[in-house]
């Protein structure tokens, strides 16, 4: 199941580019909008004063207050001119989480930059986690949202949600779309610090997009150590100790970057 909808609005961190969808565009923003609020209450703007501004999925530039109304709304003109930053050729794949470790995964790694996160079942994840409302409620994209805010980006990345490390490795992802380099054979990796057959240490800059199996803090199964490796990923190791499936996300994104 892939996730689009409508996007929701928080700037409730650190904001380095206000955003507007396309419908927006030649309409004020409500006074309790939360982007009205951050502007003139938290930025002290004024009628005339400029900021950083994008289309959320499209261009960017800087946005100047127009005008500030008796009722408090605001209208912003765009001058958008610039293109996003392309996104980095990384498809982070990760099991399930506790829901607050996933708010900030996909915050994490929205601003970092990677071009798609997909979410899956396995043998040794809590399966309760799988029934988080983030994907239905609108918590996932606002998260993502945050991430790109304070990247200066107008661009997310995609969610897909698995039912196991099976229907993932069936289906293929990367094969279909071109969010990790399109025709270009991907560097496919599994994290694995328990039974590793090598390091991430170890591989050599190929200037390649790569793909990024992140397990449970319990790890894989040997059951799906053989799937990985009947699908050719290597199981790499980030050294000899075991960490938290949040922290070998980033961590194994943050390392993917100096290969691809």
């Amino acid at each position: 199941m892939e996730l689009f909808g409508n996007f929701i609005f928080r700037y409730n961190e650190t904001v380095n580019i206000i955003l507007f969808e396309e419908h927006e565009l030649g309409r004020t923003l409500p006074r309790r909008d939360e982007r009205t609020i951050h502007l003139l209450k938290v930025l002290h703007k004024k009628t005339g004063d400029c900021v950083e501004a994008g289309i959320m999925g499209g261009m960017r530039g800087t946005g100047k207050i127009e005008k500030i109304n008796f009722d408090g709304s605001i209208f912003v003109s765009l001058n958008v001119d610039e293109p996003p930053e392309q996104r980095l050729p990384i498809r982070i794949a990760v099991a399930f989480v506790r829901p607050i470790q996933i708010r900030r995964l996909l915050q994490s790694l929205s601003n970092m930059g990677v071009a798609a996160i997909d979410f899956m079942g396995t043998e040794l994840g809590e399966k309760s986690y799988r029934d988080t409302k983030l994907f239905k409620d609108g918590g996932a994209q606002t998260a993502l949202i945050e991430g790109a805010i304070q990247a200066r980006d107008t661009m997310i990345p995609p969610i897909t949600l698995f039912d196991d490390l099976e229907e993932w490795l069936e289906r293929k992802p990367w094969h279909k779309d071109h969010a990790v380099g399109g025709l270009q054979i991907p560097l496919l990796c599994a994290m694995d610090n328990i039974r590793p057959v090598g390091s991430i240490f170890s591989i050599t800059p190929a200037s390649r997009p790569a793909v990024i199996a992140i397990g449970p803090e319990r790890g894989w199964t040997d059951k799906e150590r053989l799937k990985f490796e009947d699908a050719g990923f290597l199981r790499l190791s980030m050294g000899s100790r075991p960490l938290r499936t949040e922290t070998a996300c980033i961590a194994a994104a943050a390392l993917a970057m100096a290969f691809v």
